[in-house]
């Protein structure tokens, strides 16, 4: 989300669970029922929720269960969290347009619900990419599936 112009910033979380101030190692655990999140900060003259959602959509696999291409879990599970019913709507929308479109060969299955609490990750996983590029993880899944997102997202105004 953050090379994406008009977004701020792009904060590393955990949300959708039942336990309190999760830790990233409580959330591995697939105990908590949070899921890996990011809380999106933008402005919205330069980019709208929409265009965020179907970048949302087009940056993982809305149609595995608790799996997100190498990672696997609860953890891992398609989640999209919505602030009013606005948001939902426009989830939603955007969800039928891409069923309709038959995009993808298997059913969406993203969760769909109400944000309760997001807590912030551990400053060691926020801005993980550019701190961690010699990681093997970084460099063989996380850099070449966004590249892969950079050049198929075509609605995608990516900043310089």
């Amino acid at each position: 989300f953050q090379s994406l112009a008009g977004v701020r910033d792009a904060v590393s979380g955990y949300a959708g669970g039942t336990t309190n101030n999760p830790t990233y190692e409580k959330v591995a655990t697939g105990q908590t029922g949070h899921a890996e999140t990011v809380q999106v900060h933008y402005d919205p003259s330069k980019i709208s929720y929409e265009k965020l959602v179907k970048a949302f959509f087009a940056s993982q696999d809305p149609t595995t269960i608790n799996r997100q291409g190498h990672d696997e879990g609860t953890e891992y599970r398609s989640i999209a969290f919505y602030n009013n019913i606005q948001e939902k709507q426009v989830i939603d929308t955007i969800i039928k347009q891409l069923t309709a479109s038959k995009i993808y060969s298997n059913k969406i299955v993203t969760e769909v619900v109400p944000l309760k609490i997001f807590y912030e990750a551990e400053a060691y996983h926020q801005e993980y990419i550019s701190h961690n590029g010699d990681n093997p993880y970084v460099s063989n899944v996380s850099i070449p599936d966004f590249e892969h997102f950079k050049s198929t997202f075509k609605e995608g105004n990516f900043k310089p």
